[in-house]
């Protein structure tokens, strides 16, 4: 079994985000299981939504305490708040930021980093702070676990519809494309 754990701030998406990659999960023939997690339920407020997914069923509905993957869809969140709380060696960290990898505090059980400027892409795309379909095209290119294709999929089946809809395949394509994967020590995957 995989499990991602997303980390945002209220208005931001990463409960939407989760629901949209079960979606797309399932449409590429997998179980998955998104679990929202409602705290303060304030726009700006730390929050954090959990998906695990596997071939066979799956029966656990707690939160996900030992993540493979953490999504984190505000640059800012890493001061406020331990997202690396409890992710497994030889995790992978996907973080909106625009900032190279050595200027993160990486911990040593991360082994790949996937970054992209999601705020600057958002931004220009909505005019606005809401990056989680475009931290969904950067998960899409880190970790190879869910194709572009499948997540616009997820969309139009979760949420949007015609001109919202045509904005967020845009957000996933240019996250998916502006997204730096790197090993920990700062070298580019190929």
């Amino acid at each position: 079994m995989y499990e991602l754990r997303f980390h945002g701030r209220g208005g931001q998406g990463a409960v939407l985000a989760a629901k949209i990659l079960a979606k797309a999960l399932t449409e590429e023939g997998r179980v998955a299981k998104a679990i929202p997690s409602f705290g303060f339920e304030r726009r700006g407020a730390p929050v954090s939504a959990f998906l695990r997914f596997d071939d066979k069923p799956i029966r656990q509905t707690t939160n996900i305490y030992h993540p493979n993957c953490i999504v984190c869809l505000d640059p800012t969140l890493p001061r406020a708040v331990d997202i690396f709380e409890g992710v497994t060696p030889g995790g992978t960290w996907v973080q909106a930021t625009k900032k190279p990898l050595d200027q993160l505090a990486v911990p040593d059980s991360v082994m790949v980093v996937g970054l992209c400027d999601a705020v600057g892409l958002a931004l220009d795309i909505f005019g606005g702070f809401i990056t989680n379909t475009i931290m969904l095209g950067a998960l899409a290119q880190t970790t190879g676990i869910v194709s572009v294709d499948a997540l616009n999929v997820g969309m139009k089946s979760v949420a949007f519809r015609d001109a919202v809809l045509e904005k967020n395949v845009e957000a996933v394509r240019r996250g998916y494309e502006a997204t730096r994967v790197c090993r920990t020590g700062g070298k580019e995957m190929p």
